[in-house]
């Protein structure tokens, strides 16, 4: 911290001296421990890679010498034993012996050879059955289920190699095989030993100079031992046994026997040099002839061109010192000098003399802030004597704005509608004392937060649309719905609002007014159920009093044209008329008591009241209209259906006069255990704005929400619009 502290006391020119020489040397140094750190990394990996690669080709070599020593060696013995065969073959076509004698010929012959110390000649035959075989326990035996003997199956001629575990061993060991086919008698001739007792078919001068022309660096080769410290092939220790030899380290040696391959780090001295010198090596083992091939190289031939890169950081750096700080000083001075200056016209004017101007005497930055200077001290003296007048201003604004609030918090407290103030995100401002008295909750339960929990789950559909409404700066009028008050209760209300812009006249909240029209909704609903009543009273009076009557006048008047017939035809056929124009008033009269009462009139319930609305509306209109009923649900509650019957006369109605359409279908199921009505018209469909102060759907949601219904209208698909109600 105290070294911060006298950081931040510096003069400028000290802290750009300072900043730019650590800046620079640290620079300097990372970039150079970067380069260095990924130049080492680079030398090692190709280091690694070229003595790696060596020594896998030096390994490919002895293997690839090996394998082909091995396979002539093998072929050989198969070719002469195929010779023999054949030759003994020979003799039993000419007659000279039996086959079962020259087969017997064969197989001594087959049998009393070895290859190696414990390898054999034995015969299979093309179905992997073995026909020959050292072990007369193995003759006969099927060993077709072996992977090589399948592939000595489809070869029948050729070299295999494959591993092979005896009972004795502890793991398989590699083997080589050569097989050859000799068709008459269906003998596959195997040939086959195990790889490491052909030691001595291998001729290291085959690849001995390959190996000693591998260089690295000046002095890096490669070389070939065994396990027993014979150097097979060395540039200059051939022939020694580094085991035995007191006058050489072997450490190293023994590390490399006893890891078999990887890499070793190691000190050795060659007897000309003055000390030991770090040296490197890479090996891997070849089992089968206990041999360990290697490459090595000293250390500090690889890093050498690293050392010459660090000599020429440093000088680097050293040089670039002397002329850093120079630059430095002449830099600072540049810098500091003029803002010297600035600095004495800044305090005259701190001391209040705002006529202070700064000399501009350059281009530069610092020469750009004396201009900025000037004129800063331009608009402050113009703006101290505009704010001088703008503070009397404002005092008497704000003296005129308090008491404009009071006034209309005065008259918001005297509303008895409540009233709620929120802000952009919905948090609670304010609210009036008839909102307390109508809800039940006070300002501090309410006062910062969101009103969510007087607001009913099956009205917030309706809610959140309101609330668009209002977020676009629009006016909500009149929007009916229900809440909950603070003791659980759910009163019906109208809603209308808007919102209110701050200051600056931007949107800062809304202002919510809420109607409890409880009462008014109760009067609605007797004055519907008045209506519903005198409704199915005229209609059971034109059914049961005016029908009768109407019936009864029939009657007299066929009673008088029996009698007028004889005596005067011509009144008679008069009658006759009237007769007529009195069914068609019985008719009308039953039609008109049907539309009144048709639930009450009607035996079968709803579904026959439906069914009759679109015959009538059919005649009548001369549409086409429908009735589809796919599941039957009987309702025993007659006002309901009364209601759901209102509502889809309504929906046919509106369909006709405002739709234009000239096909409805009334479609009555059931969904989910709820009956489900549909009123589907091909009409001109449902405007983009539905107004919600139609008398009509104001009756038919009414009706809808006194039956618990929800009613729906939205548009078709195709067109048109439809109408669910969805009850019971």
């Amino acid at each position: 911290m105290t070294i911060l502290r006298y950081y931040k006391n510096l003069r400028i020119r000290y802290k750009l001296l300072y900043t730019y020489s650590a800046v620079f040397i640290i620079t300097i140094i990372i970039g150079g421990i970067i380069m260095y750190s990924i130049l080492r990394k680079t030398v090692e990996a190709n280091i690694e890679s070229e003595l790696k690669n060596s020594v896998a080709g030096i390994l490919n070599m002895v293997k690839t010498s090996v394998s082909v020593s091995i396979k002539n060696h093998l072929r050989a013995v198969a070719e002469k034993n195929l010779e023999i065969v054949e030759h003994i073959y020979n003799q039993y076509k000419k007659g000279e012996i039996s086959e079962e004698e020259a087969k017997k010929r064969a197989t001594g012959i087959i049998l009393c050879q070895k290859i190696g110390t414990t390898g054999y000649i034995a015969c299979v035959s093309s179905k992997g059955v073995l026909l020959i075989h050292p072990q007369k326990s193995f003759v006969g035996v099927d060993i077709s289920s072996r992977a090589f003997v399948r592939e000595m199956m489809r070869k029948k001629e050729g070299y295999i190699e494959y591993y092979w575990k005896n009972p004795g061993d502890d793991k398989p060991r590699p083997k080589a095989m050569y097989i050859i086919y000799f068709k008459p008698w269906d003998w596959i001739i195997t040939v086959s030993s195990y790889r490491k007792e052909f030691n001595k078919l291998v001729n290291v001068d085959d690849f001995r100079k390959s190996v000693l022309a591998i260089k690295f660096g000046k002095t890096g080769y490669s070389y070939v031992a065994d396990i027993h410290g014979n150097i097979i092939i060395h540039p200059k220790l051939q022939g020694v046994n580094i085991l035995k030899d007191k006058s050489m380290p072997n450490q190293f040696f023994k590390t490399m026997i006893k890891k078999k391959n990887g890499k070793i780090v190691y000190s050795w001295k060659n007897p000309k040099e003055p000390m030991a010198r770090k040296k490197l090596v890479f090996f891997n083992y070849i089992p089968e002839y206990e041999w360990i091939v290697a490459s090595s190289s000293y250390m500090d031939e690889f890093y050498s061109p690293l050392d010459t890169i660090g000599n020429v950081i440093i000088f680097t750096l050293t040089a670039s010192m002397f002329l850093v700080l120079p630059m430095s000083f002449f830099i600072s001075s540049s810098i500091t000098n003029p803002l010297n200056e600035l600095i004495s016209r800044m305090e005259l004017a701190a001391a209040g003399d705002l006529s202070v101007r700064a000399h501009r005497k350059s281009l530069d930055e610092i020469g750009q802030l004396a201009s900025y200077f000037n004129t800063f001290m331009d608009k402050l003296e113009a703006y101290n004597k505009s704010l001088r007048q703008e503070i009397s201003e404002r005092k008497q604004a704000q003296e005129a704005l308090t008491a404009s609030e009071e006034k209309y918090r005065s008259v918001m407290e005297a509303t008895p509608d409540p009233i709620v103030v929120y802000d952009m995100n919905g948090r609670v401002l304010y609210i009036n004392p008839a909102f307390s008295d109508v809800f039940g909750w006070t300002p501090d339960e309410c006062m910062g937060k969101k009103m969510d929990r007087f607001v009913p789950e099956d009205t917030w559909e309706e809610t959140k649309k309101g609330l668009k409404v209002i977020a676009a700066g629009k006016r909500l009028s009149s929007v009916e719905t229900r809440r909950f008050t603070k003791d659980g209760r759910t009163i019906d209300v109208s809603i209308s609002g808007a919102v209110y812009k701050g200051r600056n006249g931007t949107l800062a909240g809304s202002v919510i007014i809420h109607r409890d029209i409880s009462e008014v909704k109760r009067l609605e609903k007797k004055i519907m159920d008045i209506g519903d009543r005198e409704r199915q009273k005229i209609g059971a009076d034109l059914h049961d009093d005016l029908c009768p009557h109407l019936i009864g006048i029939e009657g007299l008047t066929k009673v008088l044209k029996h009698k007028l017939e004889k005596k005067a035809p011509k009144e008679s056929e008069l009658l006759s008329e009237i007769t007529m124009l009195i069914k068609e008033a019985i008719g009308k009269t039953r039609q008109l008591a049907r539309g009144l009462c048709p639930v009450y009139l009607v035996d079968y319930g709803l579904e026959s009241s439906l069914r009759e609305l679109a015959v009538k509306t059919e005649n009548l209109y001369d549409i086409k209209c429908e009735f589809q009923c796919t599941d039957s649900l009987p309702i025993s509650d007659n006002t309901a259906a009364t209601h759901i019957f209102h509502i889809a006369q309504e929906a046919v109605h509106n369909a006709i006069r405002h739709g234009k359409a000239d096909h409805i279908i009334i479609h009555m199921s059931v969904a989910d255990d709820r009956g489900m009505l549909k009123i589907i018209d091909n009409g001109i469909g449902l405007p983009e704005i539905i107004k919600s102060d139609g008398m009509g759907l104001r009756i038919m949601d009414f009706r809808a929400k006194m039956i618990k219904a929800s009613l729906g209208m939205r548009r078709g698909e195709t067109g048109g619009t439809i109408v669910e109600i969805l009850f019971g």
